[in-house]
């Protein structure tokens, strides 16, 4: 009987604490605000990685929130043009945005560290610096200075070299040439004799359609095919030395997320982390297939030369030299990452880069 008793007594607690449970939720639920924002990207509809990440962004805060936090994504050129993301963020035309800190390079050279240095970081080490090397706080001080909190949504991992109308077989091939590149990168192109245009992705097509440009670098092969460059362009280089893993960033109105609860800003985190992985590892899937596609359809797959790489590495090396003497901001991210990218690399070349050689030398014996 006592037995019975307490199993009944049991029961009816058990039931208790499940009802208190199912009203506790939406209880919480009914304190979080309920907010409907916008959001600016940088990329167009097509490219549905790197424009796609912001939507995965945004609906992750969503359903999170039980749709109380709804974000509207706006492709580039919908509310504000694709370069202009940072701005309209800034003055609070828009809450939020997805961009690349290199876009803006000229407003701070520091920005651009928040998506890539030539001769940088992959895309692994870019996150491990923004992590555990101090990379979020220090580039967060200089996005403070434009009414932006900002934070890793993205990343495309080592992109490709770019698409060129001629074959680029010296440094004299270089002069004159008319590139689509962006930030830092443009700089040190032109101290090879290149010239520089930063053109936004949607824009790209047309410019090197009618021969306003001669040559163009955008991600890498999944995206630049449906780009369709290989219509134009037949000579596709790689690596692309001056993105070995750039990242594309969530900014935040400052003032609107000083004003969010801790709950929303931590699910704002969390789904730039998702979005984060999301993206690079897509990017890893899709292109390999991409790849063996454009190369079929006839485009022409060439390493750069080395004494032109050479030539770009040295100019990148006085170029952070220049940089660093004009900009404060600049050389204190720059002296922050710089140590950390070489301690990286050498970490890189003892497993990583050992192993993936040996794949490689696997791979092109056929004996995968």
């Amino acid at each position: 009987m006592k037995r019975r008793k307490f199993l009944r007594n049991a029961g009816v607690g058990g039931a208790a604490v499940a009802a208190t449970t199912a009203l506790a939720a939406p209880a919480i639920a009914q304190s979080m605000p309920e907010l409907k924002w916008r959001l600016a990207s940088s990329f167009p509809k097509s490219l549905d990685t790197l424009y796609g990440a912001g939507e995965v962004f945004a609906k992750y805060i969503q359903e999170m929130t039980d749709n109380r936090f709804q974000v509207r994504v706006f492709a580039s050129g919908e509310i504000v043009p694709g370069l202009q993301v940072l701005d309209a963020v800034q003055n609070g035309t828009i809450e939020m945005g997805h961009s690349a800190g290199t876009y803006y390079f000229g407003k701070e050279p520091a920005l651009a560290i928040d998506t890539a240095l030539p001769f940088g970081t992959n895309a692994r080490q870019q996150e491990a610096w923004m992590r555990w090397g101090g990379g979020r706080e220090l580039i967060n001080e200089v996005y403070k200075d434009y009414n932006i909190h900002s934070m890793p949504c993205g990343n495309t991992g080592a992109q490709m070299g770019g698409w060129f109308r001629k074959e680029i077989k010296t440094l004299d091939d270089m002069k004159g040439l008319k590139f689509r590149i962006a930030g830092i990168a443009g700089l040190i192109c032109a101290k090879l004799g290149a010239v520089p245009q930063q053109i936004a992705g949607g824009e790209i097509y047309p410019a090197l359609e009618k021969g306003t440009i001669d040559a163009a670098e955008w991600v890498g092969p999944y995206d630049d095919q449906k780009l369709g460059f290989n219509k134009i362009a037949p000579y596709y280089m790689y690596p692309g030395w001056w993105e070995g893993g750039p990242q594309t960033s969530a900014y935040v109105n400052l003032a609107k997320w000083n004003e969010l609860p801790n709950s929303y800003k931590r699910i704002i985190e969390a789904a730039a982390a998702n979005a984060n992985t999301w993206m690079v590892s897509k990017y890893d899937a899709e292109n390999p297939k991409a790849l063996r596609e454009l190369v079929a359809g006839g485009t022409k797959l060439l390493p750069w030369p080395t004494p032109i790489i050479e030539a770009a590495f040295a100019a990148s090396n006085e170029i952070y030299a220049e940089l660093s003497a004009k900009s404060p901001k600049f050389k204190k991210v720059y002296d922050n990452w710089r140590p950390f990218r070489n301690e990286e690399v050498l970490w890189f070349r003892v497993a990583e880069g050992s192993f993936d050689t040996f794949m490689a030398r696997m791979s092109a014996a056929n004996k995968l």
